[in-house]
């Protein structure tokens, strides 16, 4: 292990070696999800829950042990370190402290719980069956709640209280809390409906006709991987496989994993699968694992920037004129000669088609922000005790017609359509709204850095923009905030002003508005 300078008899040496352990063995359990989640037999679910279990449990003891505790302080008070070694060791203290609040026994019990609900969850997504998954979500939120109360209810700057949802939110965006997530969330809505609105009654709509062309699973395996490898993603240190909710797994240094869904009626869907994982895996490649594996310095900011790596790639990437300058002639060749008449004015417009849908990973650009802000307020309730799980299928239908217009028609498409809460992945939501933010805002700064962007995009050049990403965004690891990484590259707090501006100057011309 290439460990620095200091001997191995001061502390932050030894503290390295301990981390570097406990996310070694952390790596394990998240192999076994992956496996879960792509090739494991139905009939193992039982065991895995087992084997989960057991494993959460071993991580769960050395990331609390007394010795991991004694180097942290020892740590705190060696004057030696170098401020990226003290801000290392900042973020060790607020994982071991929040770490040390939860029981083995607890732990455990989620580990088992989740493994078993998400099985549940998968049948009766596949049946449409609520009841079947409800008894389930009932225990996992029961669960998340304990372990909110044992976290405690988190105070604010200038003294204020927080809420139990802000303890769970806390764990993937440090320092936010539901109270200011909703300060934003609440006129950016009103201000993304007023679009959808407009666009709706437009009569300049694109032509739908190529979303209803049928391709098989080849063509687009095909056509995805020429895109993931001119992203550069190292394959050679990552995979691609199908799964039923697409996801991006970063184990370890060198295992890099990125799993995606296709239909046979669906042209894009798998396009943006891919280019939504890879962005999240160019972050997991770009983060400096190997000397820093299991230690802040190794590990991502938060999830709300994960996030603005991935719809920074899936968006403003991948649904814009450039990108479909040189993707096009690429698609004709995957998908020959289903593609042939297409122009890149006409697929530009195709990829940017604005129209309400059910669901969330499907969703265009305008809309998908709807969809995050339903899930916060319904989960933001179910934790309160305020919505009971028994009622959740009702409010969901009813908020999500006042959110995004629509009737839903079933609960696979309704309220079983994610993942998430099976995991207890509560406060997660949110920071897809908030990776958006932070990606339009980084965007207007990078084509300031880099003015021939545009240019480079149209000729499948895209080594300009992941190496910006790589040195000014993944090089940090956990050395900044998120809202500090924000200042520090944008000069400015995160607000929804430049989200905005990217939709509407995209939008209305495509809508003649």
């Amino acid at each position: 292990m290439p460990y620095p300078l200091l001997p191995m008899s001061t502390p932050y040496p030894q503290l390295r070696t301990l981390q570097r352990e406990a996310a070694t063995l952390a790596s394990v359990n998240h192999l076994l999800n992956w496996d879960q989640e792509t090739y494991m037999p139905h009939a193992a679910g039982d065991f895995r829950s087992d084997q989960q279990s057991l494993v959460a449990g071993m991580v769960h003891e050395r990331k609390t042990s007394p010795r991991l505790g004694e180097l942290i302080a020892a740590c705190e008070a060696d004057t030696a370190l170098d401020a990226r070694a003290k801000a290392s060791v900042r973020e060790m203290r607020r994982d071991f402290d929040r770490e040390t609040k939860l029981p083995r026994s607890l732990v455990e019990e989620l580990s088992k719980t989740q493994s078993q609900s998400q099985e549940v969850w998968k049948e009766a997504r596949a049946k449409n069956d609520f009841a079947l998954f409800a008894p389930w979500l009932e225990k996992v939120m029961g669960l998340t709640r304990r372990k909110a109360e044992c976290y405690g209810v988190p105070t604010f700057a200038g003294g204020v209280k927080g809420e139990l949802y802000d303890a769970l939110l806390d764990e993937y965006e440090p320092g936010m809390s539901a109270r200011e997530i909703e300060s934003i969330f609440t006129p950016l809505r009103a201000r993304l409906a007023g679009l959808v609105a407009a666009i709706a009654q437009s009569r300049n709509k694109p032509d739908r006709k190529v979303l209803e062309l049928k391709f098989s699973q080849e063509q687009h395996t095909r056509f995805c991987r020429s895109v993931l490898e001119a992203m550069q993603f190292d394959l050679n240190a990552g995979r691609l496989d199908v799964a039923t909710h697409p996801f991006c797994s970063g184990f370890a240094p060198g295992d890099t994993r990125l799993t995606f869904r296709w239909k046979t009626d669906n042209l894009l869907e798998p396009l943006y699968c891919v280019m939504h994982e890879a962005g999240h895996g160019l972050y997991e490649q770009g983060l400096p694992k190997s000397e820093h594996f299991g230690e802040p310095l190794g590990e991502a900011i938060s999830l709300g920037i994960h996030e603005s790596q991935s719809r920074m790639w899936e968006n403003f990437v991948g649904r814009s004129r450039a990108f479909w300058t040189w993707a096009l002639p690429h698609a004709k060749q995957a998908y020959a000669p289903s593609l042939d008449s297409l122009t890149t004015d006409t697929m530009f417009r195709v990829v940017n088609i604005v129209q309400p849908s059910f669901i969330r990973v499907e969703a265009d650009e305008a809309t998908y922000n709807l969809h995050v802000m339903l899930r916060f307020a319904i989960e933001r309730a179910l934790i309160s005790q305020q919505l009971a799980v028994k009622d959740l299928p009702e409010v969901w239908n009813s908020t999500f017609k006042e959110f995004v217009g629509i009737d839903v028609p079933d609960d696979r498409r309704g309220c079983l359509q994610d993942v998430h809460w099976s995991f207890g992945l509560v406060g997660y939501f949110p920071t897809y709204t908030l990776g958006n933010l932070y990606a339009a805002q980084m965007w207007e700064t990078i084509n300031g850095h880099l003015p021939d962007l545009d240019d480079q995009l149209a000729r499948g050049q895209f080594g300009a923009l992941k190496h910006w990403l790589n040195q000014n965004v993944h090089a940090h690891g956990r050395e900044f905030s998120a809202s500090e990484l924000c200042r520090k590259i944008t000069g400015k707090p995160l607000s929804a002003d430049p989200l905005l501006r990217h939709l509407e100057g995209k939008l209305k011309p495509i809508y003649g508005l």
